[in-house]
């Protein structure tokens, strides 16, 4: 059953602060889940979620730190030594270790490296925080259990249990040659079926997907997702083993990435959080907001420019919702298909038989749309010259907003730009400018103006 906060509990906690009972609070939180007391400290002030902080052991803490969200954990490492927050990261697995090393400061970086005790982790901290955080030498552990290949089954499983100490969770035991280069992998029952002389050299399986380290993040999950893989190993430009990814962190990116492309395809132009203050808020949603006016300010001139067909027929002015709705909703549709594909890998590039599908399912919602409108058209206002005006218009301009909607994606992927920008207001505001100028193009045409 999910962990659900209740305002005794918090009432509770702040009463032990209050009376420095630490005993109780240790009692009280050991047997939490890291997760469930980071979203506790959340609901307390600074102070109270440093004296719970400091009260817990490190083996405890360092979990809570990775859930705690980016304000409440700057807060508390401000209030913790070099020593303290040394102490912390070296219960913590490297990539992590790394991760909360990247957001100090230059100065208090160096000491904290500097008072880890482990000198092995220390160095590996180090080598990860070389890379570009959304790549595989980004996200990567260093942590793994590798065997080396002249080895025999006996020598393999003594080197393991050695291994496997320093990590949570064996998914997978790499093969390596006397130059740490990646072999394979090893079958955990082949290793338990095989008698204990048999060379590994005989056993392991050569087949094996593996990431170099600058192949990006996304990319990483990708492969992940095709292959349903657990964790995947990292290699260097040698073809080197230097460590590996698991699906855990794959699921962080994931998130990461889907929460950009939701909020790129909202207009919104930076990562944002609900506690962010009202000022990167206003600064992340402005620029597509001003956008968006100037564009529609073309479409109010296009407008004046046709006050004289709107006066003699008032209906046009009536349906322009309607067109500019269907339109904008035809484009979205268009161009969300092409963003999942481009992000799933189904589609790579511009596609003749996909491209002319999207074309066939808009000619036909359109004429649909269309028949409907020229019906009511009729029948309310008894102007059927008007109405086919309004009717072609419709067809026309949701074919056009098909095609934007679905090049759009496909020209800004191809320029390395994150086509999850065409999902949103860029669609919707273009669509309206253009289709206005159509619907009227058409209206005059039929119209005799």
């Amino acid at each position: 059953m999910e962990f659900k906060i209740s305002k005794e509990l918090i009432h509770e906690l702040e009463q032990l602060i209050q009376n420095k009972n630490d005993q109780q609070l240790e009692v009280l939180l050991n047997d939490m889940h890291h997760a469930d007391i980071a979203e506790i400290l959340d609901e307390l002030d600074f102070d109270e979620a440093t004296y719970i902080f400091k009260v817990l052991d490190s083996d405890k803490t360092a979990e809570i730190l990775l859930e705690l969200e980016d304000d409440l954990r700057e807060n508390i490492l401000g209030r913790l030594s070099a020593k303290e927050i040394a102490e912390e990261l070296d219960e913590l697995e490297t990539n992590d270790a790394a991760d909360i090393i990247a957001e100090l400061s230059k100065d208090l970086k160096a000491e904290v490296i500097s008072e880890l005790q482990d000198v092995e982790h220390a160095k590996d901290i180090v080598d990860l925080l070389r890379y570009k955080e959304d790549t595989a030498g980004g996200i990567m552990h260093k942590e793994m259990v590798k065997v080396n290949e002249n080895w025999n089954v006996l020598t393999c499983v003594k080197e393991m249990r050695i291994q496997a100490e320093n990590i949570s969770r064996v998914h997978s035991i790499y093969v390596v040659d006397d130059e740490n280069r990646l072999k394979g992998r090893l079958s955990l029952k082949d290793l338990l079926t095989t008698s204990t002389k048999t060379p590994i050299n005989d056993i392991y399986i050569r087949k094996l997907n593996s990431v170099n380290v600058d192949t990006e993040d996304i990319e990483v999950a990708r492969i992940m997702q095709k292959y349903d893989l657990e964790a995947i190993p990292v290699v260097d430009e040698l073809g080197r083993l230097v460590g590996r990814i698991t699906i855990d962190d794959i699921i962080d990116v994931i998130k990461d990435e889907a929460d950009k492309d939701y909020q790129l395809a909202a207009g919104i132009t930076q990562d944002v959080e609900t506690n962010d203050s009202i000022y990167e808020h206003t600064k992340a949603r402005l620029p597509w907001l001003l956008m968006g006016m100037l564009i529609e300010l073309i479409a109010s001139y296009v407008i004046k420019g046709n006050e004289g067909i709107t006066k003699d027929h008032y209906t046009l002015i009536i349906f322009m919702p309607l067109l500019s709705a269907t339109a904008g909703n035809i484009g979205v549709q268009a161009s969300a298909i092409i963003v999942q594909g481009l992000a799933n890998g189904t589609l790579k590039e511009f596609s003749r038989s996909y491209f002319s599908k999207e074309i066939a399912v808009a000619m036909i919602s359109g004429t649909i749309i269309a028949m409907m409108v020229l019906g009511y058209h009729t029948f309310m206002y008894g102007q059927f010259q008007v109405g086919m005006a309004i009717s072609i218009s419709i067809v026309v301009v949701i074919l056009f907003a098909a095609i934007l909607g679905t090049l759009v994606p496909l020209f800004l992927h191809k320029n390395n730009i994150d086509p999850a920008i065409a999902t949103g207001p860029f669609i919707t505001t273009t669509n309206d400018v253009f289709g206005i100028m159509i619907y009227f193009g058409i209206a005059n045409l039929i119209l005799g103006f």
